[in-house]
């Protein structure tokens, strides 16, 4: 397991431009239907930044953004074998959002544990169709 990603809700990926003026470029962007937005990607080394646009206002990222403003959404970890880390900390008594993978960016499946499973971090777990 490694971290995948941290998660930054915006308004709009207008929000790049501070990240283009340090010097880093965007790697992917992509809509992801399955969760309502709209993100890019940011290489930073071993690790991405994800920038989530929502593409609705009923979105659960427009949500975030009402209720806490623009800011760190969740962080991700990459897993292999997903459904067995679900098993495994449904199990341990985790809160899960979801209890089976679904459709995430970059053609991966993915699952969310809920935040107060994670000390009020939302959690990510990912894992990369071969």
């Amino acid at each position: 397991m490694k971290l995948d990603h941290i998660g930054i809700a915006v308004k709009s990926l207008a929000a790049l431009k501070i990240y283009k003026a340090l010097g880093l470029t965007v790697d992917h962007v992509e809509d992801v239907q399955t969760q309502g937005v709209k993100t890019a990607f940011i290489d930073v080394g071993d690790a991405n930044l994800e920038l989530l646009e929502p593409l609705s206002p009923e979105s659960p990222v427009a949500k975030f953004i009402a209720k806490r403003g623009e800011g760190i959404h969740h962080i991700c970890f990459r897993v292999t074998n997903l459904e067995s880390h679900l098993e495994r900390l449904k199990q341990q008594g985790f809160r899960l959002i979801n209890e089976a993978p679904v459709p995430g960016a970059h053609g991966c499946r993915v699952a969310f544990l809920h935040p107060s499973s994670g000390n009020g971090v939302l959690i990510e777990l990912s894992e990369r169709i071969e």
